[in-house]
């Protein structure tokens, strides 16, 4: 990279993290300002950030979201028009909690679950006053809340003690139902930014905005620098300061601290036979237990089992690795089909997001009293640094096309502050 001698800028706009907010940021550019030069930093070795699909070993026809996985809001996700532009196949299966197949039998125990748990989220909708955590909603002593703490950790990725009633009820997604890409929603956001100039392995450290022409921008590869810079790393790489601002911009790294990233992991088992489960079935591990898994057994027909652990179990699992993980889940299938579905599992894919260098968890949650820090988040400063990503999100945070929808929101007011610079 080239270094600036003060008399002008290497291009016109860095994009810093190749994600989908980053991806769609530059094919909105490219869109709307042919006449701008960009170019796209990803400080890891692939494109997609916390989208990222691999392959089934021995079958690769077989894609595995390790990441994001479902078109929430299908009708109006701008990935499900993309997935169909580029040659992808939106599957329209219908979801476990919309109408899909579930294990569990409508028997009394499960429909009395079910009741305490539309209570809940009740409770949760008709919430009035100051913010409060959701575990202050749970009915002390119900049975069913063991079952309600699970859900939580795979809505937030982390307890109900961390995470704010007012944002949980901003959340809104669009008009459902959810669906699937079969090639795989990583596939997707990869391929669609595969026409935008980026380079991968650049870790920027130091962005310096004390000049009024360019910002630099120091990286593990040298320094170049820009006229606008958009920022879409998480939360979590934000409030830690993996990237220094020069000037500091304090209300940045404290709203990112409040929005935390909530861990939610997933571990695919592979199935000797698959026709020992049923297809595209929908499972809870314990009825009971707040430290349980979820489990989509053999997702569009595949001879795979995916298990989602959230909160604080996939903390503790990815700690111990995937061997406990995967004994763990184990376990749980052993509970509802005896012992003998051991034999069938094997490791096929397992995710460690926590643990993912350059992002550091799964998706944002609100801390209580932090839900309008996300607004704080997505602010340009100076009309120079510029921010987006799923946490900059008011009402469709956690997912993969709120981040799409700042990406581009984002890359609007960069073209509009050009036009006004011109």
């Amino acid at each position: 990279m080239s270094g600036d001698n003060g008399k002008g800028a290497d291009v016109d706009v860095v994009i810093i993290g190749g994600g989908a907010a980053g991806i769609a940021a530059a094919r909105r550019l490219q869109a709307i300002r042919l006449d701008l030069s960009i170019l796209l930093l990803e400080a890891g070795d692939r494109l997609g950030g916390r989208a990222w699909t691999v392959r089934l070993p021995g079958a690769a026809d077989v894609a595995l979201d390790l990441g994001c996985g479902w078109l929430h809001g299908a009708r109006t996700n701008a990935w499900t028009d993309i997935a169909e532009e580029v040659g992808l196949t939106v599957d329209r299966t219908p979801a476990p909690w919309s109408g899909g197949r579930r294990l569990q039998q409508n028997d009394a125990e499960t429909q009395a679950a079910q009741e305490a748990i539309g209570a809940f989220f009740e409770r949760l909708d008709s919430h009035e006053g100051d913010d409060a955590d959701l575990a202050a909603v749970l009915e002390p002593g119900n049975e069913w809340n063991g079952q309600i703490r699970a859900i939580g950790t795979y809505i937030t990725g982390a307890e109900l003690e961390r995470s704010s009633v007012v944002d949980y009820n901003r959340y809104d997604p669009g008009p459902g139902p959810d669906w699937r890409v079969r090639q795989g929603y990583g596939t997707l956001i990869s391929v669609y930014g595969r026409p935008v100039p980026a380079r991968l392995g650049v870790e920027v450290s130091r962005i310096d905005h004390r000049h009024a022409g360019r910002i630099g921008i120091e990286t593990n590869q040298g320094v170049l620098s820009a006229r606008a810079v958009l920022v879409t790393v998480s939360t979590n790489m934000l409030a830690a300061e993996k990237i220094a601002f020069d000037p500091p911009l304090p209300e940045k790294t404290q709203a990112a601290a409040r929005l935390p990233l909530g861990l939610a992991d997933k571990l695919f088992l592979g199935l000797a036979h698959p026709e020992a489960l049923p297809p595209d079935t929908h499972m809870l591990g314990s009825i009971s237990r707040g430290a349980t898994g979820t489990y989509q057994l053999r997702p569009l027909g595949a001879p795979v089992v995916e298990a989602y652990f959230g909160g604080d179990l996939a903390h503790d699992l990815e700690r111990e690795g995937g061997e406990a993980a995967f004994s763990f889940a184990a376990d749980e299938l052993a509970g509802q089909f005896g012992a003998d579905i051991r034999k069938e599992l094997s490791l096929a894919a397992i995710s460690a997001w926590a643990a993912a260098p350059h992002i550091g968890g799964s998706y944002s949650y609100a801390e209580p009293g932090a839900s309008d820090l996300r607004a704080v988040l997505a602010a340009p400063h100076d009309e120079r640094i510029f921010f987006a990503g799923e946490a900059c999100s008011r009402s469709r945070y956690s997912t993969a096309h709120g981040a799409y929808d700042t990406g581009v929101a984002a890359a609007d007011r960069i073209a509009a502050s050009f036009s006004r610079k011109a």
